[in-house]
């Protein structure tokens, strides 16, 4: 890429909208992951019972579906920023390329 090209670019109000919203989405999607892995972690530490608590009197603990669970809000967390950025933020990039190459 060119000199010219990069300097419209990041002079362009869409690409500091575009690293605005990537960002802070990102951060936002961080955030709610490490408080979920985090608050299983201090129910583990503060009340183990909690967890070891048996689902109806057989083997398998709450933990266990709770883990899963943590498993797959990763999983979730990860399709919601692909969709994200499938969407909203390939339009923006879409537009800024198009601008820099006027």
């Amino acid at each position: 890429m060119n000199e010219d090209i990069l300097k419209r670019v990041q002079a362009n109000p869409k690409f500091a909208q575009l690293v605005h919203k990537k960002t802070s989405f990102g951060w936002l999607l961080s955030i709610i992951m490490l408080a979920i892995y985090y608050g299983f972690i201090l129910v583990l530490a503060f009340s183990p019972a909690t967890l070891g608590a048996s689902l109806s009197g057989g083997i398998t603990t709450v933990g266990i579906p709770v883990g899963i669970a943590i498993i797959l809000s990763a999983f979730v967390l990860t399709g919601i920023y692909v969709r994200k950025a499938n969407t909203e933020f390939d339009e923006l990039t879409q537009q800024i390329v198009e601008e820099a190459k006027q």
